[in-house]
């Protein structure tokens, strides 16, 4: 079973970045597209960005600020999120292949 983990959120002010990581273990193999989705408080789960063969994309709310990337021999993906706003607040969760979801990481944008 595959179990996803991720880390490297924190409370951080407008303007300044973060890095997400997401690291799968157990039963990687066949792990070929990455997601990140955000649910901010009464909020529906937003999806942010994909990453699958090479190629990503992004919602319209975080073009050109976020940037999805992975390291396929570390089985880790990455969120490098730039240029954060207060309407980035949100739990933020990795899914592999939209099968396997981690549990998320909090990021908090205040000033």
């Amino acid at each position: 079973q595959v179990k996803l983990v991720e880390s490297g959120g924190g409370s951080v002010q407008p303007g300044e970045s973060l890095r997400l990581s997401c690291v799968a273990s157990g039963g990687t193999f066949g792990l070929y597209q990455w997601d990140w989705y955000r649910q901010a408080p009464g909020k529906e789960r937003e999806w942010v960005a994909r990453i699958r063969d090479g190629s990503t994309t992004y919602a319209d709310s975080i073009q050109g600020r976020f940037i999805i990337s992975r390291d396929s021999a570390k089985w880790t993906a990455y969120l490098q999120m730039n240029a954060l706003k207060p309407e980035d607040t949100a739990v933020y969760i990795c899914s592999a292949n939209e099968r396997f979801w981690g549990q998320g990481t909090q990021v908090t944008v205040s000033s």
